[in-house]
């Protein structure tokens, strides 16, 4: 395990931490708990856009939590990618997945992007993937 992976699953149990303080909501590293952070988000953002410090502490928790819990349940691990330069990726059933990514897209209240979402369409993705080759 590298360091790198060992300092996001830290920023993942932190982000369990703060949402069960804060939000009084229980997050058990499934992936139907990503919808409990879905609402997390929505309850963040209920007042209008997240200011820049904020965000920038909430993206990290909610991206090391999307990508822990798609490492832990698929089987994955932690990776760089030259398309998310700062921001670690996941590797997971044959495929990439950037949960940075769609934490920012989440917690920036672009229509339509959910975590659970993320987490859920990983598996046929991958199916796909693998009946395309």
């Amino acid at each position: 395990m590298s360091p790198e992976s060992v300092s996001l699953e830290f920023i993942a149990a932190e982000c369990v931490a703060l949402v069960a303080t804060e939000f009084d909501r229980h997050l058990d590293w499934s992936v139907e708990s990503l919808a409990e952070l879905d609402a997390v988000c929505g309850e963040l953002l209920a007042d209008g856009p997240l200011g820049e410090a904020r965000l920038n502490l909430w993206w990290k928790l909610i991206g090391a939590y999307t990508g822990e819990v798609v490492v832990r349940v698929y089987g994955g691990q932690w990776i760089t990618h030259d398309s998310a330069p700062g921001a670690p990726a996941v590797s997971v059933l044959g495929l990439t997945g950037f949960p940075f990514g769609i934490a920012h897209r989440v917690l920036n209240g672009e229509d339509f992007k959910s975590l659970a979402s993320f987490g859920r369409s990983l598996p046929a993705i991958a199916e796909h993937s693998a009946r395309s080759e």
